[in-house]
């Protein structure tokens, strides 16, 4: 059986001490595997954004373990590209300069750099803007040049969190067609937070549903539909069967007693 490329093993995080103490994550175990798009939704506060920031290694864990490729992660690092919602696009910089900005720091020389750049800007639709400034940019443009910047660095996993939440409905059923597109490319592993219940579903091989107070595993679901996903898949009852159940799982859970 091949390895898990990210496990939660018992992980446990603890917000403040004493009696101020504000358990994010109680106890969570999971296994994503290498090439898995696996989506997480659950009621705010439930975690989400917390446990990805884990495996990210912007934040440490309290108890237990976050492994990646099997090593506890103990800080950022090149394999683990992450994406927010905010672009965190440098204004004063080109599109192609953003995207080289990670290579630069790598040591990359200067060709290197442009071809890597200008490689991913083509694969995310944007080499004919890679000397746009990110203010002249549409909300999805600025998101798809964060994607290439990610990507370019050559990240293992690639961290989203709600990456496509601040945009209109449009843009985003085009940015999750764009994200599939390139991950059947390099079948990256993706580990993707969302609030948005068919958009977990549609780009998802597993959802994982997550509760609160602690933020706790409540729920894995199956994706089973198949890939590249389409609209036809989107409007098929199977997906609507699935949607609902993931549904039914984030807000109609009965309440955990006192």
């Amino acid at each position: 059986m091949t390895a898990p490329k990210i496990s939660f093993k018992n992980t446990r995080k603890v917000f403040g001490t004493d009696a101020d103490a504000f358990v994010a994550i109680g106890d969570l175990t999971l296994d994503i595997a290498d090439g898995e798009i696996v989506t997480v939704v659950g009621p705010s506060g439930c975690g989400k954004s917390t446990a990805m920031n884990m495996v990210a290694g912007l934040i440490s864990y309290s108890a237990g373990e976050v492994l990646v490729d099997g090593t506890p992660v103990t800080g950022p690092g090149p394999d683990r590209g992450v994406i927010f919602q905010q672009y965190a696009l440098f204004p004063w910089m080109t599109v192609r300069e953003n995207v080289e900005f990670g290579l630069k720091i790598q040591g990359q020389n200067a060709q290197e750099r442009h071809e890597t750049a200008m490689h991913y800007l083509s694969l995310v639709g944007l080499a004919d803007f890679a000397d746009a400034y990110p203010k002249t940019l549409s909300g999805g443009m600025k998101q798809r040049c964060a994607i290439a910047r990610a990507y370019a660095v050559n990240p293992s996993v690639l961290l989203m969190d709600e990456p496509f939440g601040a945009l209109d409905a449009l843009t985003r059923v085009r940015l999750q067609d764009q994200l599939l597109d390139t991950w059947s490319k390099d079948k990256r592993t993706v580990m993707f937070i969302t609030h948005d219940v068919d958009e977990a579903v549609y780009i998802a091989h597993r959802v994982i549903v997550l509760a609160a107070n602690p933020g706790r595993l409540q729920e894995i679901i199956d994706v089973n539909l198949p890939f590249p996903r389409t609209e036809e898949i989107r409007l098929s009852p199977e997906f609507t069967e699935i949607r609902n159940r993931v549904w039914r799982a984030v807000y109609h859970r009965p309440e955990r007693a006192a």
